[in-house]
């Protein structure tokens, strides 16, 4: 299995392109609900063409014959792109990616340890509790290390200087643990949902097909009700990258839901953990892919330590 180890830390490490490409789209229309809604069509239209290059939209005849339950997985995917479009700017790639590590992995471990969603149950001891603890120490670290770095926005990025995670409100820190806990119930339910109808692409197809639904269902109630700008392109330069969000997305779901059921919830999220979080010190630390630049100091990168050295104890 080394090369689907291989494979979850590289899709990992995309995933902090994933949330910066997100990040431009959302500028590039002026509307992040707008930039999500995109993103995921994007994804959809990839997944639908190679469903039927392959063959497999026969299977989509047995959605009638699917519990409800086995098709929810794509909320998982507009709830993580909304989360990245937003809190990439005002938390940064490696607070973001720190605190949706710590709701990946409380996540994945409760799947474990009850199985939960069709996930072999594992029980619970006391190298997976030490290796959570780390896991939420690491994140914590780097979250206050974070406060005290100035932020310097690269030269010609559009948009505001970028506060830091101490100006940060309590409800945006919960909503990145909540967008990283939605990961692995996503992939949970997808491989629920690969078991019925037996076509990995099919299943990342209806997945995003849905995760288009909602966000376009909740960017036309934000518009009725006037808590959001109708989407418009504001001539802001946008990168070629800036489209991979979509694309990456439906990568991450594929290899996730394909693997959970031969690693478990918990191996299978902290290798694309590793991936995710050393990416998002580069991002970081370099000003990449036009995300502000944030020094890494030897406290930040302590906390990446202790975190995935928590993730590798949940891993081994």
């Amino acid at each position: 299995m080394s090369w689907g180890v291989l494979l979850l830390l590289v899709i990992g490490g995309l995933l902090s392109v994933q949330a910066a490409a997100n990040v431009q789209l959302s500028r590039a229309t002026s509307s992040p609900l707008g930039a999500s809604t995109l993103q995921l069509a994007i994804g959809s239209v990839v997944l639908l063409a190679a469903t039927v290059a392959l063959g497999a939209t026969g299977v989509l005849g047995l959605l009638a014959d699917v519990p409800i339950a086995h098709l929810l997985g794509g909320i998982g995917s507009a709830v993580y792109i909304t989360a990245g479009i937003l809190l990439f700017p005002r938390l940064g790639a490696v607070v973001t990616t720190g605190l949706f590590i710590a709701g990946q992995m409380l996540a994945s471990l409760v799947l474990d340890s009850f199985g939960l969603l069709g996930v072999v149950r594992a029980e619970l001891d006391w190298s997976a509790a030490v290796g959570v603890l780390a896991v939420l120490a690491g994140a914590a670290a780097i979250v206050q290390a974070n406060a005290s770095v100035p932020v310097r926005v690269p030269s010609g990025a559009p948009g505001p200087q970028v506060p830091s995670a101490r100006g940060a409100r309590p409800g945006w820190l919960a909503f990145a643990v909540l967008g990283g806990a939605v990961l692995p119930v996503q992939g949970a339910i997808n491989a629920r949902l690969r078991a019925d109808l037996g076509a990995p692409l099919a299943v990342s197809a209806v997945s995003f097909v849905l995760a288009t639904a909602v966000m376009a269902g909740l960017l036309a109630a934000a518009l009725v009700a006037g808590r959001t700008h109708r989407p418009r392109w504001t001539g802001a330069a946008l990168p070629w990258w800036g489209w991979l969000g979509g694309v990456i997305g439906a990568a991450y779901v594929t290899s996730v839901f394909l693997l959970i059921p031969e690693l478990g919830a918990a191996a299978t999220i902290a290798l694309t953990v590793a991936g995710q979080q050393l990416a998002g010190v580069a991002v970081d630390h370099f000003g990449l892919l036009r995300m502000a630049r944030r020094p890494v100091s030897r406290y930040r990168l302590a906390g990446v330590v202790v975190l995935l050295a928590g993730v590798a104890v949940l891993q081994w």
